[in-house]
């Protein structure tokens, strides 16, 4: 079996404003840290409206459409711009989720990981937010249980910034666990524990500034891995946000490429006993460059080495 890489260079064609943070360089960041490894790379279909409509109404398609620039960039919220390529390259990443879904269900490769910007999970149903416009993750996880038959889905959140669009979209979901950690206090202030949605079947594990690797390995052992085995998930879904490292600009955790690693290889193990190896991966946030090639290179190698 192998390990599948999905990306497009459509979404270099997303806006680049000077001195924003989600920036075309990090897809470069990201093909340099994998460059070296054997991965099936394969280009990320555009996502079509049915799969979109599954988890946002055509309103907000429409909005997002009518709201591109004919030249330059336009705002749509209050840090999320568009250029005229932006909804080509939103298209891709959830064309790139599905088809990764697709793929790993339909026994083509172990596991799979999607480099696409602009990321996706801070979307909500009609609101795009936090440089993102729609929730790729989400839409991953109802086409699996609605094309593919699936039963249980778990996605794990491991960006530093809680991913308040997944928990909003799958609040009232009892067919996916949503198992998020991040920094609080933080943008979008959502995520506190507390927060456990309609069915009980969201695990919020709030970080607080300065938590490194060892503190981190801690609470998720405790509160997400068992709650993972317990769910019995028949597919894990990976927000894969790498701005919990400790050189990100935008946060202040203290995570490292070795935390990673470690958790990657954790998540793996569980899906070795629960379901068949099936793991896909999304590229969310990251916003150093360097360490940014090398947290995707430590990720994504762990799963080249288990999906072997």
């Amino acid at each position: 079996m192998v390990t599948a890489l999905f990306t497009h260079s459509d979404c270099d064609d997303h806006v680049e404003l000077p001195s924003h943070p989600e920036q075309r360089a990090r897809l470069a960041a990201v093909a340099l840290g994998l460059a070296g490894l054997d991965l099936l790379r394969l280009p990320a279909p555009l996502g079509d409206d049915a799969d979109i409509l599954r988890c946002h109404p055509q309103r907000h398609i429409d909005r997002v459409r009518q709201s591109l620039p004919a030249l330059g960039w336009a705002q749509i919220d209050g840090d999320t711009y568009l250029s005229p390529g932006s909804l080509t390259a939103a298209r891709r990443g959830v064309g790139a989720a599905c088809a990764a879904v697709d793929l790993v269900l339909g026994g083509g490769a172990a596991n799979a990981f999607t480099a696409t910007r602009p990321p996706g999970h801070h979307a909500e149903a009609e609101t795009a937010m936090g440089f993102f416009l729609f929730n790729s993750i989400a839409i991953a996880a109802i086409r699996a249980l609605e094309v593919h038959g699936l039963s249980r889905v778990a996605i794990v959140d491991f960006d530093v910034h809680h991913g308040n669009g997944t928990q909003a979209l799958l609040w009232d979901e009892p067919r996916v666990l949503f198992a998020s950690s991040q920094q609080m206090p933080l943008y979008p202030g959502s995520g506190a524990a507390s927060e456990t949605g309609a069915q009980g079947q969201i695990v919020n594990v709030p970080l607080r500034a300065g938590t490194g690797g060892a503190e981190m390995r801690a609470a998720y052992a405790a509160q997400v891995f068992p709650r993972i085995e317990a769910f019995q998930p028949e597919l894990i879904l990976l927000s894969a946000g790498f701005d919990a490292h400790a050189c990100d600009p935008l946060a202040g955790l203290n995570w490292r490429e070795a935390d990673y690693q470690a958790l990657t290889g954790r998540i793996c193990d569980l899906a070795e006993q629960i379901c068949d190896r099936r793991v896909v991966s999304v590229l969310e946030g990251g916003y150093d460059l360097p360490a940014l090639a090398a947290s995707v290179a430590a990720h994504v190698g762990v799963l080249q080495e288990r999906g072997a």
